[in-house]
């Protein structure tokens, strides 16, 4: 299907020509095919099958949700205020003992309802029954980059037995680049407190034998950083660098706690650190230096974490909140810019996912985008339009969410949810789930 957008606000985060007043934009299948301030030719016109009035209207490319859990969803708001390790240990890792296939199977959509609806098109995630979250992703439309969590906490290591490492290769096996290429698939070793050295040691040779990517969680907290050195003699990122981890193409989620030193090894391993501000303020994690990290030269994305320590999904939150938070925590007023903001949610994440077809509404990229809402109240006057969607912006402004040059959300409609049937199932389940022996 060929969509011409008329009359709206490009903030293309394309440095050639990164905002369009009164722009126009042609998606032709699941491209971009024309970007501009002039309209597209009239043959261009005659094909398109529909147009769409985009006045008073502002379009952005795709957001990236760089690091989260969406099976978490039945633990929203479950296990409040609580240190990182008690709330992981004590509240949810028993109950995430009792999920099922089924549960993660509402959850998911459930997640993705929420995701469409505040304007995310791609999400990279770890978590339990992936290939259940997988088929979601085929279903809905969304673009995934899914790992199965994987932990150890012995040294007995033969990953040819072990069932998580089991089901990642069958999942890698079934899905990466299904879906048209929506689908990626990577392993997931959970963190180095969850993994022994050896295991996290074979999991790396897996990933350089299959050629995958790692998505790990990495110095999120305080206790982390000095429980791996009394145990190693090393930071994390010098642990995980040891054993060969840093080695793959890696997402390292939160990256609060990181030296100068473990900033430079980042650095040089071309590692992807994901910032994931409300969750590490909701769990008391601290606040990462993201200005340090730019400045070492650290690819910086940006995530939501789960919605059990979020609680909600919505990017421009996170995109509010990283701008905000190394201003008043840095003691700078510059710290990271609208812009830089900006970028984390969009050409950040898709470098930090080696995906360069995205993050941009630019010809010849991928029509992943969302339209926003400019007939606001906190949108006038409207004197910087990036200042305006990083400062002001919700979620709620968003009117339209696309992904492979497909309408998956518009208006409060979902092309391919039903929003009421998901939320009656997810109340369901999630009685039945705190019920559970």
């Amino acid at each position: 299907m060929s969509i011409w957008i008329k009359d709206t606000l490009l903030v293309t985060m394309d440095p050639q020509q990164p905002v369009i007043h009164g722009g126009h934009l042609v998606v032709t299948g699941d491209r971009i095919t024309h970007v501009g301030a002039e309209p597209p030719s009239a043959l261009e016109q005659e094909r398109c099958q529909r147009i769409i009035d985009g006045h008073r209207t502002l379009a952005l490319p795709g957001l990236i949700n760089a690091h989260s859990h969406i099976g978490m969803a039945p633990f929203r708001n479950y296990g409040s205020d609580l240190p990182l390790e008690t709330w992981l240990f004590d509240k949810l890792f028993p109950m995430e003992d009792k999920l099922t296939a089924d549960d993660v199977y509402w959850a998911s959509q459930l997640s993705m309802t929420e995701m469409l609806r505040t304007g995310t098109t791609t999400f990279a995630d770890m978590y339990m029954f992936s290939d259940t979250t997988a088929d979601v992703v085929a279903k809905v439309g969304m673009r995934a980059d899914l790992a199965r969590g994987l932990q150890c906490f012995t040294d007995d290591v033969d990953l040819a037995t072990d069932t998580r490492v089991q089901e990642a290769l069958q999942l890698w096996e079934r899905y990466h680049n299904s879906a048209a290429g929506r689908i990626t698939v990577r392993l997931g070793p959970h963190a180095v407190y969850t993994c022994r050295p050896a295991y996290l040691e074979a999991v790396a040779q897996l990933a350089a034998d299959k050629d995958l990517g790692i998505h790990i969680h990495l110095s999120e907290t305080q206790k982390e950083n000095s429980d791996c050195q009394a145990a190693f003699g090393r930071s994390p990122s010098e642990h995980l660098a040891e054993l060969g981890i840093l080695r793959r193409p890696t997402l390292a989620a939160h990256g609060v706690h990181l030296s100068d030193q473990d900033r430079r090894l980042l650095s040089q391993f071309d590692t992807a650190v994901v910032h994931n501000p409300g969750s590490n303020l909701k769990l008391g994690s601290g606040v990462a230096d993201v200005p340090g990290l730019l400045e070492a030269g650290v690819t910086v994305a940006l995530g939501t974490d789960g919605a059990a320590s979020n609680n909600n999904l919505d990017m421009l939150q996170e995109v509010y909140l990283a701008a905000v938070l190394s201003k008043g925590v840095f003691h700078n007023s510059v710290g990271v810019t609208a812009q830089q903001a900006l970028e984390l949610a969009t050409v950040q994440g898709a470098r930090a996912l080696g995906r360069p077809d995205l993050g941009q509404l630019r010809t010849g990229m991928k029509a992943d985008l969302l339209l926003i809402d400019l007939d606001q109240p906190h949108y006038y006057p409207l004197q910087d339009p990036v200042a305006a969607v990083v400062y002001a912006g919700q979620g709620s402004d968003v009117l339209l969410t696309m992904v492979d040059g497909n309408i998956l959300y518009e208006r409060g409609a979902y092309s391919t949810l039903d929003i009421e049937h998901i939320q009656w199932q997810m109340e369901r389940l999630t009685e039945d789930l705190f019920q559970r022996p």
